[in-house]
């Protein structure tokens, strides 16, 4: 049987192509999307995700949440993603509506419905699922897993400590941690891993598809703030690392360790602070991603995106 998702994100460039793989892929359902502030407003990026729908002729429920953090004041990404959060391809008007119901009830009532059998994909700030944890005590030992995009074991992109997606709400993000949930992390240190060289990002637009465009449109802006900052041959596709562990995990090469955030203003603010040589003595919370096979990843993609018109 497919197993049950719900991708919660704030699109993004990179939350477009996870939201692309997921829903290309048939050993996943996908139970609805929700969206949070993040890369851009909640306003934005509620449309971006039915703005993909429109692109790919999909029509998952989307259902908008948090439009702040829980403490914090908002940061954003328009640097990196543009004022839309998608700039690069012409965006088409989305005929899609959002869902009326709160990303938060959503979730909440979701994984009840389906005890142990949902696995919650965060890309985005953690604010919905903290959210939700706190709402609803029940909620947690319900959640089959989270496998999220968010945090690093090294350097931020952010800050120097700090990757954007926890920084967002380093509150919400240590909620999460502190959950008991099973919990996957895909951070920079492995996501840094998955540049679209102009190679790669030729082999979507050889697709001639409408997808296949708009992909390599996305990559292609999307790469602008990549070289310039970071000198990368291409932008790394952050969040579609972590729909790709749920599909295929044997691409990845993962540990388990002790992960608390760093919630305390100052120069680690953000920080996933991981216990890598395990010198704290805590019992491990986290399945923590530190390599993926590159060109299979992006076999992947091209496969799932190519199934599109």
């Amino acid at each position: 049987m497919p197993r049950k998702i719900i991708l919660d994100c704030d699109p993004g460039h990179d939350d477009a192509i996870a939201m692309m793989l997921a829903l290309a892929s048939p050993e996943l359902e996908v139970l609805g999307i929700t969206t949070s502030y993040g890369n851009v407003s909640l306003e934005r990026t509620t449309r971006n995700a039915l703005v993909v729908q429109e692109v790919l002729g999909t029509s998952v429920g989307v259902y908008p949440g948090a439009d702040r953090p829980l403490v914090r004041e908002r940061i954003s990404a328009e640097l990196v993603h543009g004022l839309s959060g998608l700039e690069g391809p012409n965006l088409p008007q989305p005929r899609q509506r959002p869902q009326d119901k709160h990303a938060v009830h959503f979730i909440i009532e979701s994984v009840l419905a389906h005890p142990g059998e949902v696995t919650l994909v965060p890309v985005g700030p953690l604010t919905n699922l903290a959210l939700a944890l706190r709402l609803e005590p029940r909620l947690g030992p319900a959640i089959r897993e989270i496998v999220l995009m968010g945090g690093s074991i090294d350097l931020g992109n952010y800050s120097p400590s700090a990757e954007f997606n926890i920084l967002c709400d380093p509150h919400a993000a240590k909620i999460v941690f502190q959950a008991g949930i099973p919990l996957v992390m895909m951070g920079l240190n492995l996501t840094h891993q998955t540049p679209a060289t102009p190679e790669r990002v030729a082999r979507f637009r050889a697709l001639g598809t409408r997808a296949g465009a708009f992909t390599a449109d996305l990559l292609e802006f999307f790469q602008i703030h990549h070289r310039q900052r970071y000198g990368f041959a291409g932008a790394p596709i952050h969040d579609a690392c972590a729909v790709a562990y749920l599909l295929r995990p044997e691409l990845f090469k993962t540990g388990h360790y002790h992960v608390e955030i760093e919630a305390n203003e100052g120069l680690a603010f953000g920080r996933t602070v991981c216990d890598y040589w395990r010198v704290t003595g805590k019992a491990p919370n986290c399945e923590v991603g530190l390599h993926i096979d590159t060109d299979r990843f992006y076999d992947l993609l091209v496969e799932r995106i190519g199934t599109y018109g």
